[in-house]
Order: structure tokens, then sequence, then C-alpha cells
């Protein structure tokens, strides 16, 4: 038995109603699965680095079984967000093991003398995450142009968007995500939507710390009482910029799972 009429309808008017803000601050919403597609958007993006092997249909299996896609269009075609998410099957791991095994994936380039000796530790949180697991990464929002986007909500609203949408196609037991330090003491994990963050460290080849994230993630149950919120909503901005805006660099402030950002 399929979910209840009522069920669905409360969750396309918050579809709908998220559609609505977002194209207010003047951003475009495109869904896709096919992931040649999105490493070419990726590809394109000569101001940020190469796109991560977990959304990478080089080095991952990933398509539309295990996979989407959120981008952002401005008012002149010009690609502005950028987020993705993988279906994990942990049914016979915890989060910790699947780490351990799959920690190239994960760890930000560069920042260990040795991939193949660097581990991630610290979340409690890490040996009982299991079962059906979401993972959210890739987030980037452009910091300027239309009319501020992040000043009017966009963040919230575009994670809040994809949350819905893999609730609504997979319901999963978990869905967890990475930010860097700096950001989770600012509360960054309320902004994404999430309901607990726990500090945790890279370790390198000689014990050394070679990286701190902290890791966000939500149980199921978590997941339904934080939807069965209001969404956010942005306010409409007094004007949208229809001329094409300069490229500009990501700041530190749009990155979620920055561990996972290309």
């Amino acid at each position: 038995m399929g979910p209840r009429p009522s069920r669905v309808f409360e969750t396309l008017t918050r579809f709908s109603g998220i559609q609505r803000d977002l194209e207010d601050a003047g951003i475009q919403i495109k869904v896709g699965d096919d992931f040649q597609e999105y490493r070419a958007y990726r590809n394109n993006q000569a101001d940020r680095g190469t796109i991560y092997p977990m959304f990478d249909v080089a080095k991952s299996y990933v398509d539309h079984t295990n996979g989407f896609w959120i981008c952002g269009f401005d008012p002149n075609g010009e690609l502005v967000h950028t987020q993705a998410v993988r279906l994990l099957d942990l049914s016979d791991m915890t989060l910790a093991s699947h780490l351990h095994l799959h920690r190239h994936k994960y760890i930000t380039p560069d920042s260990t003398p040795d991939p193949d000796q660097t581990f991630f530790t610290g979340p409690d949180a890490l040996n009982t995450i299991t079962g059906t697991v979401g993972y959210q990464g890739d987030f980037w929002l452009r910091a300027k142009g239309l009319a501020g986007p992040r000043s009017h909500g966009a963040t919230a609203l575009l994670s809040r968007f994809l949350l819905e949408l893999t609730v609504a196609v997979w319901n999963p037991s978990f869905m967890f995500a990475f930010v860097p330090k700096p950001l989770a003491a600012k509360g960054a994990h309320l902004r994404y939507g999430y309901t607990h963050c726990e500090p945790g460290r890279w370790i390198g080849p000689d014990q050394q710390v070679t990286d701190e994230d902290y890791l966000i993630w939500m149980s199921r149950k978590d997941l339904a009482g934080s939807l069965a919120q209001a969404p956010l909503s942005s306010p409409r901005p007094a004007r949208v910029e229809t001329e094409r805006p300069a490229t500009a660099s990501p700041t530190p402030l749009a990155d979620l799972n920055s561990a996972a950002n290309a």
C-alpha cells in the first residue's frame, strides 16, 4: 500500500512552495539522474575543483538507482548551484566501516600526505548509522548575483528541496553530510536542516590531524519531524539581475560537505 493521498498532497504542496520561493530568488531548478550530464556541468566550472569520486561516473557506479542531482540556473541560464545525493546500502555494515573502506572518496584532496593511511574518527553516530543511508554532498551556491540568493534563504531552501525529494523517492534510514569545523561552529547544520552535529577528525599516517570535519546527520524519525515543519521561505528580492553576472568563486559559507565538495 502506498502513501496516503493527503500525505502526497502535503509533499507536493511543499515542493511547489519551495520551488516558487527559489524562483522568486532568481533560481530555476533542474533535477536529473544522468551523472554524465552532471559531470559535464561540473567540469565546465573553471572556478571549482574537479568533481569528487562519489558523484563521478568515471570513478563510481552512480545512476538513477542510487543517486540524483540538483542544479540551479539564474535568469541568463548561468549555473549558480549544485548539489547531489547518493543512496548507500549499509545493511550489512556501519557508516564507520563504510568510511574506512571508501575513505578515498571523502578525503579532501591534498589534505593528507598519504590517503591510504588516513581515516575519519570521532562521532559516536558512525557506529549506529546503518541500513539505507543517504549522503548529501557537492553543495555549492554562487556567492554573488541574483540579488544575493543566500541573503534570501536560498541555502536552506535548496537543501530542504533535496531532503524532501530524497525522502519521497527512497525514505532512507539515515541522511548524513560533512561540514568543516569553522562552519559547524556557526551552526551550519541548522541552515542545511540537520538535527545532529558531531565533531570528527581525519587522522593521518603519523597520527596527525590532517583535516577536521563535523558529521551532520538525521535518522528517519528526525527527517520526518524536520520535514513536518513548514519550510523556510525567502522574501522576494527587490530586483533580480538580468545582465550576465561575472563569475565568482564560492566562499566557504557556501560549502556543505566540504570533504566531498569539488
